[in-house]
């Protein structure tokens, strides 16, 4: 054997070394992360179907719509300190997401139905809603389709409607960063690659946040990114409700935002690269007595804000009341509740 046939042997069998290594070592995180998400959670049986919830503290139901890549672990990170602070944080998986199945019609307003049924297995009559990016057309809706039931609304970076006339706040995502995107969250291990050898673009693509923001960060902001960002895996349980989210997205009409009496408030950043923050000004002008915060810098996941939105929202909530009976449960809600099961 000559020496360039020898060398050719070498770097054969360190790449297939380093790529039995490397695919080990995302069986094993793959492993890790179904694990995770098979526990913490309970299903509920309810008049929609079955629905996957955790919840955490006591105090005012307050139900947290998780974002788009999400499920009820997203949701309780996206809750923050909530729980500690005399709420009674209600966590779901929305249509399609981990063990709460698609049905047939998973609109936005179908999806605010089954939040209604979900309180209604919970014996819960009104509770405050908490729609974050994905999660905010179905929390709207929940506002205007319920609003007997919806005690306050919160919606964070919301995926909403902008009027064709209002300047857009970010700039469209490119064909190339589209096709990217999509076939990052396309598979588990493309998913797991990108974020052990591209990790700040797919912060930016998939957590529209600017590099520069997620390198600025406190270390305690940069660990709860790294959650966010490792949570999504396993994405094949979630695949369904990616796919569901992309519909309703490209054809998001404008609601009827007068009709939310809800007391309301809503939070964006400017440099969100998912461009909400022109949305979120558009909605907070269109919906009775509703508040607009914006930050000038965050990214879409409000980066270095985590504890100032808590401290905000609570500060919210707890100006339209924070009792945690939310009034008496109609004995035909009682009728309807199913109950859970494990």
């Amino acid at each position: 054997m000559n020496a360039k046939s020898r060398h050719s042997l070498l770097v054969g069998t360190l790449a297939a070394g380093l790529g039995s290594l490397l695919w080990r070592r995302y069986r094993a995180d793959l492993r890790l992360a179904r694990e995770r998400v098979a526990q913490g959670s309970r299903l509920a049986s309810t008049a929609c179907g079955p629905i996957e919830f955790a919840e955490a503290g006591r105090g005012l139901p307050l139900l947290v719509v998780h974002g788009a890549g999400g499920g009820f672990d997203q949701g309780m990170e996206l809750a923050g300190s909530l729980p500690q602070r005399g709420f009674r944080v209600i966590a779901m998986s929305r249509f399609g997401y981990l063990r709460t199945p698609l049905p047939a019609n998973a609109s936005a307003a179908a999806q605010a139905d089954a939040h209604a049924c979900l309180l209604d297995a919970l014996g819960i009559w009104q509770a405050a809603i908490m729609g974050v990016s994905a999660g905010a057309p179905s929390a709207m809706q929940f506002a205007i389709r319920h609003p007997e039931r919806c005690r306050a609304l919160v919606l964070m970076v919301p995926l909403s409607y902008r009027p064709p006339e209002l300047a857009a706040s970010a700039p469209p995502k490119s064909p190339g960063s589209e096709k990217a995107l999509t076939t990052i969250v396309s598979s588990d291990f493309a998913f797991w690659l990108a974020s052990k050898v591209a990790r700040e673009s797919l912060i930016e693509m998939v957590l529209g946040t600017p590099a520069q923001v997620v390198r600025s960060a406190t270390a305690e902001e940069r660990a709860r990114i790294d959650r966010l960002i490792e949570d999504i895996l396993p994405i094949s349980q979630r695949a369904d409700g990616l796919l569901n989210d992309g519909r309703i997205a490209t054809a998001l009409p404008r609601y009827e935002l007068e009709r939310i009496t809800a007391p309301t408030l809503i939070l964006s950043a400017r440099d969100d690269l998912y461009g909400t923050f022109a949305s979120a000004q558009y909605t907070a002008t269109q919906i009775p007595h509703a508040s607009f915060v914006g930050f000038k810098a965050g990214g879409h996941i409000l980066a270095d804000h985590d504890e100032e939105t808590s401290t905000r929202i609570q500060a919210f909530l707890s100006s339209v009341g924070t009792d945690a009976t939310s009034g008496a449960v109609p004995p035909d809600v009682v009728k309807r509740a199913a109950g859970n099961k494990a």
